[in-house]
């Protein structure tokens, strides 16, 4: 297993609220800049989401700059939403540098068993050892090989459906795996913990998913050797940003909740956190 694996099997997992609030903390003074190399689609979202929780992004995809903006970065998430063939030599490319230098790297595979480019192009990614991986539940299956139907980019199937492979692909690739959904499933191949913040109204907001990616790599970049604890709060903190936006809009819906989800992201205070997060240990190591 990798480093970072290794320690976080020797943590002593305390999946609380309070400690939740330290990492943001740790977010928030040490401003990671997060290299995002993601699809169109996502790039203003995702920027304003990750200003908005107190890091530092780079867009930047170029095959003759990835290398360096990787020396730079604190962490790189990549994307597979946007493929053709020079966007996934510099996704493979930054990925294969960030573990050179030891950096974190998170990769969001997108759409994965749509097509076969598509789930190649994952697969090898995925061979590239990423520190965490996030999908969906049948983005997940399709990546541990598992028969998946998917629908465009959307799952078609719940979370739960795809933990068993979830941990087999921790497992085999040294990584943390997150299946999201209702509620999301976060492993090391060993324990799981749960995260249960969140709104359904965050399956209309494009980007949603890519966004709460790359704010994972910017908690894992400030807890070394915590990214199994790192990633379960990045996303309880989208999640409970979510929940808190939905209370201050005038007329809930998808288009309000964008906005209030960036503000809440930025505004959020301890008290909310500390009574809101739900986050728990499911299984762990003896």
């Amino acid at each position: 297993m990798s480093s970072s694996a290794h320690s976080d099997n020797s943590l002593k997992l305390e999946a609380t609220s309070v400690s939740c609030w330290q990492l943001w903390q740790a977010v928030r003074s040490k401003r990671p800049l997060v290299h995002c190399i993601t699809n169109f689609v996502s790039m203003d979202f995702m920027a304003n989401v990750l200003l908005a929780a107190g890091c530092s992004p780079a867009m930047a995809h170029s095959l003759d700059e990835v290398e360096s903006f990787v020396a730079i970065s604190s962490a790189l998430l990549v994307n597979m939403g946007t493929l053709s063939p020079e966007w996934v030599a510099s996704k493979k490319l930054a990925a294969k540098k960030a573990v050179e230098l030891g950096k974190p790297w998170v990769l969001d595979p997108v759409g994965c068993g749509a097509t076969p480019v598509r789930t190649t192009s994952c697969l090898e990614l995925l061979a590239c050892k990423p520190t965490v991986v996030r999908g969906n539940a049948s983005e997940i299956l399709a990546l541990a090989g598992a028969a998946a139907s998917v629908k465009g980019v959307d799952s078609t199937a719940i979370s739960n459906d795809a933990l068993e492979d979830a941990k087999h692909l921790a497992s085999k690739h040294s990584c943390i795996v997150v299946v999201s959904g209702a509620v999301d499933y976060v492993t090391d191949g060993q324990r799981v913990v749960t995260v249960r913040n969140g709104h359904p109204l965050l399956t209309l907001i494009t980007a949603a998913g890519c966004s709460v990616t790359a704010l994972i790599a910017a908690f894992v970049a400030v807890a070394p050797g915590q990214a199994l604890l790192a990633t379960a709060h990045a996303l309880a903190v989208f999640g409970l940003a979510a929940e808190e936006g939905l209370k201050v809009v005038p007329r809930p819906g998808p288009g309000s909740l964008r906005v209030a989800l960036i503000d809440l992201l930025h505004m959020v205070q301890e008290d909310t956190v500390v009574e809101g997060v739900r986050v728990a240990v499911m299984s762990q190591l003896s």
